[in-house]
C-alpha cells in the first residue's frame, strides 16, 4: 500500500475513533508549557489502550511514567466509577501536573499517583496484587525488569502493555539511539514472543504498542 494512503488511513481511524477533547489538548498544553518532554503516547494510541482495558473488564491498572498525565487519562477512563489506576512516576514535577489534569478531568476518585524510583513503587503495590493490566513507558532499559514484576502480578487474563516497542525503528536498525535502551527492548519484545507464561505481538499503530496476555 502507498505510504501516503496509509497515513490517510491512519487518520481516518484517529479522527473518527480517537478525537482529542478540549481536556485532553490542555494536556498536552500545560505538559509543553511546564517543560516536559513532548514523549507521550498519540490519540489513537489511548483508543488502542482503552479499546484493549475494555475488552478484559480491567477496573485495576499499573502504569509506569505518568508524565503531564495524558496517557493516564485515556487508561481511567476506560475503567468502570469504582475503577483504580496506580501512575508512577519518579519526578515530582510530572506528578505536579498530573495531579492537576486529573483533578480537571474528573479523575481524581479513580487515580493514585506514586512519586519515586519506579521498582520502589511496584514492590510496595505487591501486596495490592493481582492487578488487571500494567502500562509501561518508562525508562527503556529497565522494561525487563518491568516484566518480571508484571508477570508475577498480573492475573491470568490480565494484559501486560508497553509503549515504544519499535523505539523509533531503532531496533530494526532504522535509527541509532542509545544502545543500552535499544537493547533494553529488544529483550522485552522478545520475552513477549518466547516466554511461556505470556501469548503477545506487537500491534503496529505508532511507535508500536506490545501487548501481552498472562497465561
Amino acid at each position: 500500500m502507498d505510504e501516503s494512503v496509509r497515513q490517510k488511513l491512519d487518520k481516518y481511524i484517529a479522527d473518527l475513533f480517537a478525537p482529542e477533547d478540549d481536556l485532553l489538548r490542555r494536556v498536552r498544553a500545560e505538559s509543553e508549557a511546564a517543560g516536559l518532554p513532548a514523549i507521550s503516547i498519540h490519540a489513537d494510541d489511548g483508543r488502542m489502550l482503552q479499546f484493549l482495558l475494555k475488552s478484559i473488564g480491567a477496573q485495576r491498572i499499573i502504569e509506569l511514567g505518568t508524565l503531564g498525565g495524558y496517557s493516564g487519562i485515556w487508561l481511567a477512563r476506560a475503567l468502570p466509577a469504582d475503577g483504580r489506576l496506580f501512575t508512577l512516576d519518579m519526578n515530582p514535577d510530572h506528578a505536579a501536573v498530573a495531579t492537576r489534569m486529573f483533578e480537571a478531568a474528573g479523575l481524581s476518585e479513580r487515580v493514585e499517583i506514586r512519586v519515586g524510583k519506579a521498582l520502589d513503587s511496584l514492590k510496595k503495590l505487591s501486596a495490592d496484587a493481582p492487578f488487571d493490566a500494567i502500562f509501561i513507558d518508562a525508562d527503556k532499559d529497565s522494561y525487563p525488569a518491568y516484566l518480571d514484576w508484571a508477570i508475577d502480578h498480573i492475573r491470568p487474563g490480565g494484559l501486560i502493555l508497553a509503549h515504544n516497542a519499535f523505539f523509533g525503528g531503532s531496533i530494526v536498525g532504522a535509527e541509532e539511539r542509545d544502545p543500552r535502551l535499544v537493547a533494553g527492548l529488544k529483550t522485552f519484545n522478545q520475552r513477549l514472543a518466547s516466554d511461556p507464561r505470556l501469548f503477545g505481538t506487537i500491534i503496529p499503530i505508532g511507535d508500536g504498542i506490545a501487548a501481552a496476555v498472562r497465561l
